[in-house]
C-alpha cells in the first residue's frame, strides 16, 4: 500500500510507525520542516515539506498514485478539505479526522458531499468504549466473541474460583482444551506467559471450541449486574466527556460534568439534556465532596491533562468508587498504571491508530477484528506463505510479548495451540495482541515475499 498521512504529530506519527511495519510505503506531510527533518531521521519513509490544502502540492507529490491519504491535523475542516480534494485527485481512498460534535450530527452528510471514505473520530472511539465498560460491562457482545467454531470469553475469575492463585500452564488442569489469551488487571490488559499466576481480582479472557465456551458461559456469565448504573462523575467537559455524558444520560444515568472553563459550562449546558454541569476544579475535594462523590457507581477522569487524569482516578478508587477509568494518552505511563488499581485507563491515540490501520488493510490479511477494553484486540487472520509464523513450532518463535496465539481454524478442524504447533498456510488463525504495540503486530502480519525475493539466488 502506498499511503500519505497528513501531520506529523502523535496521532499522524503512530499511524506511521503502524504501517511501516506492515506492507506499506508511507510519505508525511507536514508545514513544520524541523518537526520532519526530526521524524526523518527516526523512520525510513518520505517527508514532505507542503501545505496540503494546496491542490499544486497534491498533485506534485503526485497523489493520484496512493492507496490511501489520512487526514490528521488538529483542525477538523482542514482535515476535511484536504481529504476531499485528494479524492478528487486521484487518491484511491481517503479518512479524515473529525472530533467536534457539530461534524458529527452530519457524517454522512460531510462524507457523500466531501467524497471522503472513512471518518475517524478518537474522542468518540474512547467514549463508545467506556460506555460498553459502564453501561453493559461486557466488552463483547454478551461477554463472548465468536468465529467460526471458535469463540472468546470474557469473566471476573471470581465466578470460578477455582482459576485463583492458579500458574497459567496449570490452567488447563482445570479447564481442558481451552486458554486463557488475556487478563485484564488493575486498569491494563496483559498477555500472560508462563511465569504469570492468576490472582482474585483479575478479569480472565479464554478462548476454545464454541461448545465448551458457552457451556462455561452459563457458568460465569452475570446477567444483567451492570443495567442498574444510576450516578456517574464526569470530571472534565472536553470532547470525550460531553460525548460520554450525553450517551449516559440517554442510557438513564444521572450524570454530572466537572469543568473548569467558563465557556465551555456555557456550552455543555446549553447542548446537554439531563446533564448537571459544575464549574470547578475537578481536584477541588470540597468539591467533590460537596457534590457527592463517594456516592457515585462510576468516575470517569477525562481532562486534557494525563496526570490530573490518573491522580484524580486514584483519588475516586481511594474513595471506595466501584468503577473508575481514566483517560490518559501517553504509553510512558503504562507501568504507573498497573500500580494503582484504576479500573480501566485507555487511550485514545492507540484505539484511533489500530481502527485507521484495520481500514487501509481492509480484509485482505484481517478477516475480522474487535476491540477487548479499548486496550487490546481480538483479530482473525489468514496465514500467508511468507508470513513470519508460518511452518515454525510457536515455541521456536520470537513472538513478541504483546502478541498471542489463540486458536487455529485449519478446515473443518480447531486447535488450540500449545508450543509444539506450527501454522500452515491458509490457516485462519485468531490471535490477541495490544493495541499498545501495534507495530509489532503489523510487523508479524507483514508478507515477506518480497524479501525472499531480493535473497533469492
Amino acid at each position: 500500500m502506498k499511503v500519505a498521512i497528513v501531520g506529523a504529530g502523535k496521532l499522524g506519527l503512530n499511524i506511521a510507525k503502524a504501517l511501516l511495519e506492515g506492507d506499506n510505503a508511507v510519505t508525511v506531510i507536514d508545514m513544520n520542516e524541523d518537526k520532519l527533518q526530526k521524524v526523518s531521521g527516526q523512520m525510513d519513509m518520505m517527508t514532505i515539506n507542503a501545505n496540503a490544502k494546496e491542490i499544486s502540492a497534491l498533485r506534485s507529490m503526485g497523489i493520484s498514485s496512493y492507496d490511501f491519504l489520512i487526514t490528521t491535523t488538529k483542525n477538523d475542516e482542514t482535515n476535511i478539505v484536504i481529504a476531499s480534494f485528494a479524492k478528487k485527485l486521484g487518491c484511491e481512498k481517503v479518512i479524515a479526522r473529525i472530533r467536534d460534535p457539530e461534524h458529527m450530527q452530519q457524517l454522512e452528510f460531510i462524507k457523500e458531499t466531501m467524497d471522503i471514505d472513512y471518518i475517524v473520530n478518537p474522542d468518540l472511539g474512547i467514549t463508545v468504549e467506556i460506555y460498553k465498560y459502564l453501561a453493559e460491562k461486557y466488552t463483547l457482545s454478551n461477554g463472548i466473541f465468536s468465529s467460526g467454531k471458535i469463540s472468546l470469553l470474557e469473566f471476573h475469575v471470581n465466578k470460578y474460583k477455582e482459576l485463583i492463585g492458579l500458574p497459567i500452564p496449570q490452567f488447563s488442569n482445570v479447564l481442558p482444551n481451552m486458554l486463557v489469551v488475556g487478563i485484564s488487571r488493575n486498569g491494563k490488559v496483559i498477555i500472560p506467559h508462563g511465569e504469570d499466576v492468576i490472582k482474585d481480582d483479575d478479569f480472565l479472557y479464554v478462548v476454545g471450541e464454541k461448545e465448551p465456551i458457552q457451556q462455561l458461559n452459563k457458568k460465569v456469565h452475570e446477567r444483567g449486574k451492570y443495567t442498574d448504573l444510576q450516578k456517574v462523575m464526569i470530571m472534565g467537559g472536553g470532547k470525550t466527556g460531553f460525548y460520554l455524558a450525553k450517551m449516559l444520560s440517554e442510557f438513564g444515568a444521572a450524570v454530572k460534568v466537572i469543568e473548569q472553563n467558563r465557556e465551555r459550562c456555557h456550552y455543555l449546558s446549553t447542548h446537554l439534556n439531563d446533564v448537571m454541569v459544575l464549574r470547578g476544579n475537578a481536584g477541588d475535594m470540597t468539591l467533590l465532596e460537596e457534590e457527592n462523590m463517594d456516592s457515585m457507581d462510576a468516575v470517569v477522569t477525562a481532562t486534557g491533562f494525563d496526570e490530573d487524569n490518573l491522580l484524580l482516578a486514584l483519588t475516586a478508587k481511594q474513595r471506595g468508587i466501584e468503577d473508575v477509568i481514566a483517560k490518559v494518552s501517553r504509553s510512558t505511563y503504562t507501568d504507573i498504571i498497573s500500580a494503582l488499581g484504576i479500573d480501566m485507563v485507555l487511550n485514545p491515540l492507540d484505539i484511533t491508530t489500530s481502527t485507521i490501520v484495520r481500514l487501509v488493510q481492509g480484509k485482505k490479511k484481517v478477516l475480522s477484528s474487535q476491540l477487548i477494553q479499548g486496550q487490546a484486540e481480538i483479530m482473525e487472520v489468514i496465514a500467508g506463505s511468507h508470513m513470519d509464523f508460518v511452518g515454525v513450532p510457536l515455541k521456536d518463535l520470537e513472538l513478541p510479548k504483546s502478541i498471542i496465539i489463540a486458536a487455529v481454524h485449519r478446515g473443518s478442524d480447531v486447535i488450540i495451540p500449545s508450543g509444539d504447533t506450527v501454522i500452515e498456510e491458509n490457516d485462519r488463525v485468531i490471535m490477541l495482541s495490544l493495541i499498545s504495540d501495534i507495530s509489532s503486530t503489523e510487523k508479524l502480519l507483514k508478507d515477506n515475499s518480497k524479501l525472499h525475493f531480493l535473497f533469492r539466488r
